[in-house]
């Protein structure tokens, strides 16, 4: 008799064949994989080991089931994925710090892109959103001000013209907004926040891609 750990590993390999062969076979989303009982059988194994296989691959967005059709073959959403993940890192600080770096690195990274890529549309969105943060400071609403800064920042990784880069950097950007020992901002930080919004709005409409990379650096700094 097979015992769980056995039966966990034969799944796990199982798994991994299933995807191998996906991607030689270069089977497009859509395309209808086989029974699993078919997979019990062209494989050798339980009912039991391919249902743990075909579970971990349906979690992972690769396969998904379709009544009197069988399994069919799936392209998966990595920003979901993403999505889906990010609460269980809370508990470790380690884990949070990896992912301040990979805020950090995504931020820096696109800003390239956004100064190359930002239409006239996208960039009276940022002034609109800087006139609004002014606004948000003179009248000290500063649970506001945070959702600007966070809809200020996904807009720059939108110009990006990427939807993986502007999608997670928005899961990233909402998860760290939600964390219970986000500093909250004082008339003091909050003036600096909104300078440093505006010039970098400023720099991105100039297409100045020196200054805007020194200036988003200055604002995530914090995070390494």
């Amino acid at each position: 008799m097979k015992t769980d750990s056995s039966q966990n590993t034969m799944a796990t390999r199982l798994a991994e064949q299933i995807r191998t062969r996906i991607v030689e076979e270069q089977l497009s989303a859509g395309h209808v994989f086989m029974t699993e009982g078919q997979l019990a059988e062209e494989y050798q194994v339980s009912r039991t080991i391919v249902r743990e296989a075909v579970s971990r691959l349906r979690a992972l967005g690769i396969l998904d089931g379709k009544q009197r059709k069988g399994l069919v073959v799936r392209r998966p959403d990595l920003v979901q994925l993403l999505s889906e993940s990010l609460p269980l890192l809370t508990v470790s600080s380690h884990e949070r710090d990896e992912l301040k770096l990979l805020r950090y690195v995504l931020e820096i990274g696109a800003i390239e892109l956004a100064v190359k890529n930002a239409t006239e549309s996208q960039m009276d969105q940022l002034d609109a959103l800087v006139a609004e943060m002014q606004s948000c400071l003179e009248d000290q609403e500063w649970e506001r001000s945070v959702e600007l800064d966070l809809a200020f920042h996904s807009l720059v990784l939108e110009m990006t013209g990427s939807k993986y880069v502007a999608g997670m950097q928005q899961i990233l950007a909402e998860y760290f907004h939600s964390l219970p020992e986000i500093d909250r901002l004082d008339s003091g930080r909050a003036a600096r926040i909104v300078w440093e919004h505006a010039e970098l709005a400023s720099a991105i409409r100039r297409q100045d891609r020196e200054h805007a990379r020194v200036l988003i650096r200055q604002q995530f700094e914090d995070l390494i």
